[in-house]
């Protein structure tokens, strides 16, 4: 076994906190290049496996059926900010099928911006399942639902057709795995979560990149990374720096997932303790690595004055 890729935390001179990181590398047909720590340790893939759950939409051709746009394509793989942009999108797409923001399944809590948590709290309007991160990926559950006219109600379960016909089927096609026996866990917005090797996950990124229906979703993704994030967040930032050159996506519990647009290499890395900081910063050096970012710098970590104390890195040994 390879040792994991190390992300430290200094503080002045010193180490203060180190994370350990598994990370799977590989090419454009999914065989694994390069691994560090246990590349194929089974991971719940949590939000970065949403650009796969998405893919219902372009091969059962509901996104040409209904007119999707980019900015609906890039909110259903999305895990936003609950920012007036991101709402505005699910809000208008809700409209359009018909539905109100109750037909979702997510639940609610505050938006994850703050700024729009305190305007949304100023305004005296509660939070609904709109600023729920996951409410794109929901909303396009429900626009599956509805183009096959099945019953909306419960399209959350695994045995609702829409995972059990479409959103499961096509987590098993892009990552090569068989989930039949497998009993899923339940994410934080209430839909199945499966457990997926990190190498297979990141061989699901590369068949995204490979296929149309994949390339679609992640050419959206590109063209709105503000839609897939939003303010100060990290897929955001790295699309952007990336210049159309890669696409990236987080999970919860220090997950991330991101392919090579030119080339075709995907990774998936998962942060031993869970920590997003330490995804952020792995996810950042790998573009690096893969010439997708110019220069992948340390992480600037600062007290609440402001003040420049440390920074959060990849540990100098790898490079």
């Amino acid at each position: 076994m390879n040792n994991p890729l190390v992300v430290e935390v200094t503080r002045g001179a010193s180490i203060e906190s180190v994370h350990l990181v598994d990370v799977a590398l590989v090419d454009n047909t999914g065989n694994l290049v390069e691994g560090w720590g246990e590349s194929s340790r089974p991971t719940l893939p949590r939000s970065a496996l949403k650009p796969i759950q998405a893919t219902p939409l372009i091969t059962e051709g509901v996104a040409d059926s209904e007119s999707l746009t980019a900015q609906q394509l890039a909110v259903a793989c999305s895990s936003h900010n609950g920012e007036a942009g991101h709402v505005e999108v699910v809000d208008r797409w809700l409209e359009k099928l018909g539905f109100s923001h109750n037909v979702l399944e997510c639940g609610a809590h505050v938006p994850a911006n703050p700024q729009a948590a305190r305007d949304l709290m100023l305004s005296g309007i509660q939070p609904d399942s709109r600023h729920n991160n996951c409410s794109g990926k929901h909303t396009g559950f429900v626009c599956l639902s509805k183009h096959f006219d099945l019953d909306v109600s419960g399209y959350i379960a695994p045995d609702h057709p829409v995972m059990k016909r479409f959103v499961t089927p096509a987590i098993e096609d892009f990552c090569r795995i068989d989930l039949s026996d497998e009993v899923p866990g339940v994410d934080g917005c209430g839909v199945p979560v499966w457990s997926i090797p990190l190498s297979h996950l990141a061989g699901g990124w590369s068949q995204l990149r490979a296929r149309g229906s994949g390339q679609r979703l992640l050419q959206a993704m590109v063209d709105e990374p503000f839609l897939v994030a939003g303010t100060d967040r990290a897929c955001t930032r790295l699309m952007e720096a990336a210049s159309g050159d890669a696409a990236v996506k987080t999970g919860a519990e220090g997950v991330f997932c991101g392919v090579d647009l030119r080339e075709g290499f995907a990774f998936a890395l998962k942060v031993r303790d869970g920590q997003a900081r330490a995804a952020e910063v792995a996810a950042e050096w790998l573009l690096d690595r893969l010439g997708c970012v110019e220069f992948a710098a340390p992480q600037t970590l600062k007290n609440w004055a402001g003040t420049s104390v440390g920074e959060i890195r990849v540990s100098p040994a790898a490079n």
